[in-house]
This record gives C-alpha cells, sequence and structure tokens, in this order.
C-alpha cells in the first residue's frame, strides 16, 4: 500500500509537471508566456521527481524479486524514461543561461519531448504491469522492448499522456491569470472529451486484455465508479470556472485510476503469462519480515514530515504566476 501511495504521488504531482512541459508549445505564444508557464511548475518539478526514486527505493528494501524483474525486463523503456528526465531537465536548468532565440527553441524543445515521452512511457509500462509480461518459473522477463509496445499497452500510453496533459492544463488556469488562463482552462475543456474516449476504449479493451472481468464482473466495482464520477466532475467545475476544484478532481480521477490498477494486480505485483503459478506475488517476492517491518516503522515517522514539507512549499509558492512576477526559466 506505502508503494502504491508513493507511485500515485508521483503520478498526480510530476503529472502535471509533464502536462505543463507538453502544453508550453502550444499555450506559450510569445516569450513571456512561455516563461509564465515555465514558472508554474518552477519551484516544484525537481521535489516532485523525487517520488519516483523513493519509490523505486522502497521497491528494492521491500520487494527485492519484484524490483529486479521490473528493472531488468523494462530495462530500456525506463533507459528512455531516464534520458527523456534529464532532457527536461537540462532544459529547464540551462533556458535561461543565453540570450538567443535559438537557444530557448532548443531548450523549449527538450522540455517537451522531455515531458511527453515518460508520460506516454509511464502508460505503457503500468498497463504491462497490469496485464502481465512474459516471466518464466525462475522469475526472469523473456520478452524484449517490443512485447511491451503491444497495442493495447500503447493505448495505455496515450491515455496516461492525454489525462496528464488534462491535468496540467486544469493546474495553468489555476496558476495563472489573464489570456493563458483562459487558454488553458479552453484546452482542458477541448482536451476532456477525446480524453474520455480514448480512456473508455482502453478500459473497455483492458476486460479481454486482463483478468478484470473475471475479478470484478461486468459491473465496475466502487474505486472503478468512482474513478468516473471523479472525471465526469472535472468536466462540468472546468465549465463552472471553478478552477481549484477542477483541479482537485484530476488529480483525485489519477489517484483513484492508480488505486483501480493496485487494486486489480492484489496481491500479484507482475502476473506471468506463461503461467499463472510463475506470477510474482507481495508473498513470494518480499524481503524478510524484519526489513518489512524496520521500514514500515521509518516510513510511519518520517513519511508525514516528508508530506507536511511538501504541503508547506506548495503553500509558499500559492500565488498565481503572471508576466510582472516571473522569476527563471
Amino acid at each position: 500500500m506505502l508503494i502504491a501511495v508513493l507511485f500515485t504521488g508521483y503520478f498526480v504531482l510530476e503529472g502535471f509537471d509533464f502536462g505543463v512541459g507538453v502544453l508550453m508549445p502550444f499555450l506559450g505564444r510569445t516569450e513571456v508566456d512561455r516563461r509564465v508557464v515555465l514558472n508554474t511548475v518552477g519551484p516544484f518539478w525537481d521535489a516532485n521527481e523525487v517520488w519516483l526514486i523513493t519509490a523505486g527505493g522502497a521497491m528494492f528494501a521491500a520487494f527485492p524479486e519484484w524490483y529486479a524483474t521490473l528493472f531488468s525486463g523494462f530495462y530500456l523503456a525506463l533507459f528512455l524514461i531516464l534520458l527523456a528526465l534529464i532532457l527536461r531537465g537540462v532544459g529547464f536548468e540551462f533556458r535561461q543561461k543565453m540570450p538567443g532565440a535559438g537557444w530557448k527553441r532548443g531548450c523549449d524543445a527538450a522540455i517537451f519531448v522531455g515531458s511527453a515521452l515518460p508520460a506516454l512511457l509511464w502508460g505503457v509500462a503500468l498497463t504491462n504491469i497490469v496485464q502481465g509480461v512474459p516471466i518464466d518459473g525462475d522469475k526472469h522477463y523473456t520478452g524484449t522492448l517490443l512485447t511491451l509496445l503491444n497495442p493495447h499497452a500503447l493505448l495505455g500510453g496515450l491515455v496516461s499522456l492525454m489525462v496528464f496533459t488534462l491535468h496540467a492544463a486544469a493546474f495553468l488556469a489555476l496558476r495563472t491569470e489573464g489570456e493563458i488562463q483562459e487558454r488553458a482552462r479552453a484546452t482542458a475543456i477541448r482536451l476532456w472529451w477525446p480524453t474520455a474516449v480514448v480512456t473508455l476504449v482502453f478500459a473497455a479493451w483492458g476486460y479481454t486484455q486482463t483478468d478484470i472481468l473475471r475479478r470484478y464482473g461486468i459491473v465496475p466495482g466502487t474505486l472503478p465508479l468512482m474513478t468516473i464520477v471523479l472525471f465526469v466532475a472535472s468536466y462540468v467545475l472546468l465549465h463552472l470556472r471553478r478552477d481549484g476544484w477542477a483541479f482537485a478532481t484530476t488529480a483525485l480521477t489519477i489517484v483513484a485510476g492508480s488505486a483501480v490498477a493496485f487494486e486489480g494486480l492484489f496481491p500479484r505485483v507482475m502476473p506471468s503469462t506463461l503461467n499463472p503459478a510463475w506470477d510474482l506475488t507481495i508473498y513470494n517476492a518480499s524481503s524478510s519480515p524484519l526489513t518489512l517491518k524496520v521500514m514500515l516503522i521509518v516510513v510511519v515517522l518520517f513519511l508525514p514530515g516528508v508530506l507536511a514539507y511538501q504541503g508547506w512549499s506548495y503553500w509558499v509558492f500559492r500565488q498565481r504566476v503572471t508576466g510582472q512576477t516571473l522569476t527563471g526559466y
């Protein structure tokens, strides 16, 4: 559950970071506009990435077999994500180091690619984890990169890309003023319908690609219904121009959707498509009970402080960003 919380926190917080990077070339029509868009995530983007590092470290300590199989089998995909994140970081940090327009366009392209590619690939990775991958009796992944790039997983990547972008549009409507705010709100409303259609197709296809039908039945369970309700509520709130509540509902939609994925897996962490007996579960992939107990104590003691500190940082930088309040990027 704690690892699920860490990954969900990463998807919610880094999700709007990724989406802002994707939207920046389209909403930023002038250099000032682009700087406004980037400054909305300026105080947060690098801290949000720490959620991923913490989640990976927790996997390594608590479920070493899961970590070993996932990071070896998904090595090339994760390496592409890492390269994209480095490219994105370079774009953020070096954009204002030189005055030339060509230099800024290059950094903007790095931010766009470094945001869009991870947003897509995380959806591909999570879809593969839920639907299962070829794992043998020795807990080794036996597929290739092309195995991961199957049609259903690619559609899952498109869903994550679109959801994160919609989430970012709602975030920008909350964090900006004037024309950019209006463009962001209009973009969120326009994105909602194609995102809903693609997600619906992905969910329906998922009933044939996974064992969700056997586990849930035809009627969605509580968490899937909650996800649908929250997603619909975001559309209504965007139309009502309730930007704060609209952003909250897109964030909660990601939380509920991630919970659906982890609940659908439980007690497995990586199903095997070769033989159900070779599934990785929380039992056969975990560390010793002593390790888990020590980790739980550490998390219970320190996680509330980390959450409080990050919440405080968002409160400090809560003001809307305008052309008159630019600081960096």
